[in-house]
């Protein structure tokens, strides 16, 4: 390329080999993502232990699961933004912050009021840092391998709620509930500072930006053997027009919107009652207390082992198909648990075919999402669509502690059968595109 020469950002990315440094960068999110997933799900740990210091039932935890799920929906509301104009580096830094210091305080709070104000401010940085953690990930990689790049920078949600299970169950007998939280807000805190130097900017908020020089700096650390000029200037593609959801609505799409938004929130209704109540659901059926931290490491482990093939296959498969497979599949477990009783080897196996089939559909839905929208409104189509799976967060986890006090472990189960064959009834309503685009096999 001659000095001085234009060039465009996303096509030096795909030119570029994906080397060592885009591998760190990989792996520091997956750092972030990982103690996200811990502090997210700490109340699933502690729930049981949590309820029986405080006097309280799954009533009572309601408010405080409830509190958290809606500041991880406030926070990727506020710290998108934040991402966009002070740089995805200081978004990340910041949210984890937030999130570490506040899981720490949550280890002091003597009541259920203050536990509701200090796991909702600990949701804030845990909703923030994800968004953003995905966006640095996939600006880092060529356009060949950013959904594989996105999947394992996020693969730390899952693996930081096995670790968390399983460390609770040690830690709870030995330390309390607080335990937990000093460990969910300590691990973030001490590696804060690692971050703060090991952790890049956005190389498309630099070229936003128009700091050239630093981008090329970057650039030279992320291919040292195809490293740019000095005097190279670097461009984005032109910014598609900002749509609201009023766009979205237009005779074409307004079927396929109302359809997806659907499947969105009914299986985040279903994923995140699961998620967040199945180690007190199972206490509450006569599981040991200090085992109830494996129901956790069973759900994700199940649902990190089956992301992988899934996310591989699924550009090759008709999606829509899959989802509705896996919904079906989702209904038919939950029936047996609710049949299933204390016989917890059945159980225990039935709650891992839940990660597969309750938790599978997130990553489809993310496909099919794509395929319905034209390039024009795509990304709007998709954010307006996952802001509704995160209501379906708020609804879940505020639902599923109700149910269980009303209608015990068996009633909690059968439960989840309604917003399973909502997202299912949902799906189906879901046309073909008539456009062409990534995604567009979704079967019919």
């Amino acid at each position: 390329m001659n000095a001085g020469a234009r060039q465009g950002l996303p096509q030096w990315f795909d030119q570029a080999r994906f080397g060592a440094y885009q591998v760190r960068v990989v792996l520091l999110c997956f750092l972030v993502t990982t103690f996200d997933g811990f502090d997210t799900q700490a109340i699933a740990f502690t729930g049981p232990a949590l309820a029986q210091a405080l006097g309280v039932g799954p009533r009572g935890l309601a408010p405080i699961v409830t509190a958290g799920v809606a500041g991880m929906a406030l926070g990727a509301v506020l710290f998108g933004p934040l991402g966009d104009r002070y740089g995805r580096r200081a978004a990340v830094l910041l949210a984890t912050a937030v999130f570490g210091v506040f899981s720490l305080l949550t280890a002091f709070a003597v009541n259920v009021e203050q536990l509701m104000v200090l796991r909702f401010l600990t949701g804030i940085g845990m909703g923030g840092a994800a968004p953003n953690v995905y966006t640095l990930a996939s600006e880092f990689s060529p356009g060949r391998h950013r959904g594989l790049v996105m999947l394992l920078a996020g693969l730390g949600l899952p693996v930081g709620a096995i670790l968390g299970g399983l460390i609770a169950g040690q830690v709870i007998p030995a330390w309390g509930w607080q335990g937990v939280f000093v460990l969910g807000g300590a691990a973030p805190l001490l590696c804060l500072p690692l971050l703060w130097i090991l952790f890049p900017e956005s190389p498309y908020y630099l070229a936003r930006r128009n700091r050239q020089s630093a981008l090329i700096a970057l650039l030279a650390r992320v291919a040292p053997a195809a490293a740019p000029t000095a005097d190279t200037v670097f461009t984005l593609p032109e910014a598609p027009t900002r749509v609201g959801a009023a766009a979205l609505f237009s005779p074409a799409l307004r079927h396929n919107t109302l359809a997806i938004w659907g499947t969105y929130f009914f299986n985040w209704v279903a994923w995140f009652g699961l998620v967040l109540w199945i180690p007190s659901v199972l206490t509450a059926a006569g599981l040991p207390r200090e085992q109830a931290g494996l129901a956790t490491v069973t759900l994700n482990g199940a649902a990190l082992v089956f992301m992988l093939p899934l996310a591989w296959l699924l550009p090759k498969l008709p999606v829509r198909r899959v989802i509705l497979l896996l919904l079906a599949g989702a209904v038919l477990v939950s029936l047996m648990l609710a049949r299933a009783g204390g016989n917890w080897p059945l159980v225990f196996a039935l709650v891992g075919l839940s990660g597969l089939c309750v938790g599978g559909p997130q990553i489809a839905l993310n496909y099919l999402a794509v395929s319905i929208y034209p390039t024009a409104v795509r990304a709007s189509g998709v954010g307006w669509a996952i802001g509704m799976g995160r209501l379906g967060t708020v609804a879940g986890g505020a639902a599923g502690g109700l149910v269980l006090a009303d209608f015990g472990p068996q009633g909690f189960f059968l439960a989840l059968i309604v917003p399973l064959a909502l997202a299912i009834l949902a799906a189906l309503l879901v046309r073909s595109a008539d456009h062409s685009g990534p995604g567009d096999n979704i079967g019919d």
